[in-house]
């Protein structure tokens, strides 16, 4: 008698899945396509603002600009074009005042280290862009992926996979590839302490930057607790602000802001071109940043670092066009090599999200079954 019960019981939910399937409106799926074309604007936006700014950048320093302090500045000190986002996706009433002493004080800490860390990452991108040529610039920040999994792994529980060591040894290989490729570079101004030095700002502020996005994404899992879009803007506006002012202090400090005068009446395409390539560096980088923070709001850090390696293979492209970089054997291999290296990262992306669906659909399955036998 129970098992006629439960064929019957099955026979009703199998009866009742196409009829409540047919009956659902077709809401959810719109706004999965809408999802869709949030990332790939936020991806579209990542992916134009980071080249241009590295182009940009590069464009300051071979046409006249030397002062490294303002190549620092200029990546964080757009920050005030987000402030208007803050009217149009305010912070939750309730959550606000729920905010205790303690919490803003934590903030605050939270912000003004992530501020000191990004101050120190941009200062650190600047030096690799004066000493380095673009493309092996961009081929060496490859390595931000590595890093990010080590990262990832000692503070958000991220798990090696084959695919992930794979894409490890890959880059690191690039990498090295680029350490030993100096002689072949356009760099018959630059010495090769210098070049030494270029090359380990930028290994470290890749792994900088990989850390800053993990510690961001620390702080919203353990503290901030709430993954809201007004939530990821404070995050990229108050350490921005904080980056700013050490970076002027900077400025003042090491006596670079008496030669910005000299440096714009010297800079090779004239004044208007010396204002317009610092102001669209900043815009640059502001649009790469809302790119980013949209990423971190609809699908995490660890993707926005990943999708931000796809501008490798485009700048040392558009260097080789604008800049008369080289492209040589070895710098070939090396992005080959970087390229396959993400693609490793991302197939394992793409499995982990395979693996999640296929969870979830085994658990909607039970669930569902279990309600229909009580």
């Amino acid at each position: 008698m129970e098992t006629v019960q439960e064929l019957q019981l099955q026979t009703r939910a199998e009866g009742r899945e196409p009829n409540s399937s047919e009956n659902e409106p077709s809401t959810p799926r719109f706004k999965h396509y809408k999802w869709w074309l949030r990332v790939s604007l936020y991806i579209l936006f990542l992916l134009a603002g980071q080249s241009a700014a590295t182009l940009l950048g590069e464009l300051y320093y071979n046409k006249g600009g030397n002062s490294k302090w303002m190549a620092t500045f200029v990546q964080s000190a757009g920050f005030p074009i987000l402030l208007p986002l803050l009217f149009f996706f305010p912070a939750p009433t309730t959550a606000t005042a729920a905010t205790t002493t303690a919490e803003t004080t934590t903030l605050a800490f939270i912000y003004l280290s992530l501020g000191l860390l990004l101050a120190g990452d941009n200062m650190m991108y600047s030096y690799g862009l004066l000493y380095l040529p673009v493309s092996t610039y961009s081929l060496l920040c490859a390595t931000q992926l590595a890093f990010n999994a080590l990262f990832s792994y000692l503070l958000n529980s991220q798990k090696f996979t084959p695919f992930i060591v794979n894409s490890l040894v890959l880059l690191t290989i690039s990498a090295s590839l680029l350490a030993v490729n100096s002689d072949s570079e356009n760099t018959t101004s630059i010495s090769k302490g210098k070049y030494a030095i270029g090359f380990l700002c930028t290994i470290g502020a890749s792994a900088v930057y990989s850390l800053y996005l993990s510690l961001v994404q620390l702080s919203f899992q353990k503290v901030i607790k709430r993954e809201t879009f007004s939530a990821v803007l404070e995050m990229q506006i108050y350490p921005s602000f904080v980056a700013t002012c050490v970076c002027v202090v900077g400025l003042f400090v090491s006596g670079d802001w008496k030669i910005l005068g000299k440096e714009m009446k010297e800079y090779k395409e004239g004044d208007a071109s010396y204002l317009l390539t610092l102001i669209w560096t900043a815009i640059s980088w502001q649009i790469c940043s809302v790119g980013l923070l949209g990423l971190i709001f609809e699908v995490s850090s660890l993707f926005s670092n990943v999708i931000s390696t796809l501008s490798l293979p485009v700048v040392p492209i558009f260097a080789v066009i604008f800049f008369d970089d080289k492209i040589n054997g070895v710098k070939v291999m090396a992005l080959l090599l970087a390229v396959w290296g993400f693609v490793s990262y991302i197939y394992q992306h793409y499995l982990d999200d395979a693996n999640l669906k296929a969870r979830k659909a085994n658990s909607s399955v039970v669930s569902g079954a279990h309600i229909e036998i009580v």
